[in-house]
């Protein structure tokens, strides 16, 4: 991996020296809610990863489009339905899914395992797995000019994307902490922040070849409109705490248009 990873700078293959990237990320953690590991993949390989997944996103992708509220879920016991807090939005991205992207570099950098300890230690689990689904298990979004990843919070506690491209303009991840916790769903200030509350607005600047790991579960966040000629590409690597996790047929459905793996050799 030494021509993919910056293994000096990060040295994975090294658990004995990882203590002070472990705990500053745990600072970073419990400070923003995130961690980023700016140039971890080299110039050079995020520029062979680009290189093969632009075009593959462009002729061989699905576009995933769907009007949603920020819980991606139809209905919450407790609120109205016309309640501020479940005002819809629209997302639209073009998903590469597990099964086309093998062989990749992205592949590669989801299965090391060195990474895979890394990020338990640095999020402090007793360890992770790689997610059994074959659609799942990596995908790669790409968002063209004019398209948006909205407002939302996360199903899982923890998500860890790879960005490959930036956006020539937009395309920013941007996010609001404290909006609610495991106590309090928090509706009500959650409507405020959505009726145009920007102020609590934070922008999390990122460079292609960055492994970003971050806290969504309670974190509304959402990748603003993406702008310009280029897209933005990023890799979503999905690590569980149990082993054996898949989606269900109707998630799978939802997000791929698909229950299963493309027969013989995937659309490439």
């Amino acid at each position: 991996m030494q021509d993919i990873l910056d293994l000096e700078r990060y040295p994975l293959d090294r658990p004995a020296l990882l203590s002070p990237l472990v705990e500053r990320c745990r600072a970073e953690l419990a400070a923003q809610g995130m961690f980023n590991l700016e140039g971890l993949v080299r110039p050079a390989a995020i520029a062979r990863a680009t290189a093969e997944l632009a075009p593959l996103a462009q002729r061989a992708s699905y576009t995933h489009a769907r009007e949603h509220n920020v819980y991606f879920r139809e209905n919450i016991e407790g609120l109205s339905a016309d309640h501020a807090a479940l005002i819809r939005f629209r997302t639209i991205n073009h998903t590469l899914c597990a099964d086309q992207l093998v062989g990749t570099i992205v592949q590669r950098i989801y299965e090391y395992a060195p990474l895979v300890e890394f990020i338990a230690r640095a999020i402090d689990a007793p360890q992770l797995y790689l997610m059994d689904d074959p659609l799942a298990r990596i995908n790669v979004m790409e968002y063209r000019p004019g398209e948006a990843l909205n407002w939302h919070f996360d199903r899982s506690r923890y998500t860890t994307t790879l960005l490959i491209q930036a956006a020539e303009a937009g395309g920013e991840f941007e996010y609001c902490s404290d909006l609610r916790s495991e106590d309090d769903p928090n509706y009500d200030g959650v409507a405020r922040f959505l009726a145009g509350s920007g102020d609590a607005v934070r922008i999390n600047p990122l460079m292609a070849g960055t492994l970003n790991v971050f806290a969504g579960r309670n974190t509304l966040h959402r990748v603003s409109n993406v702008a310009g000629d280029r897209s933005r590409l990023v890799a979503v690597f999905s690590y569980y705490d149990r082993a054996g996790v898949n989606f269900t047929d109707e998630e799978r459905i939802g997000f791929y248009g698909r229950t299963r793996p493309f027969d013989g050799i995937p659309p490439r």
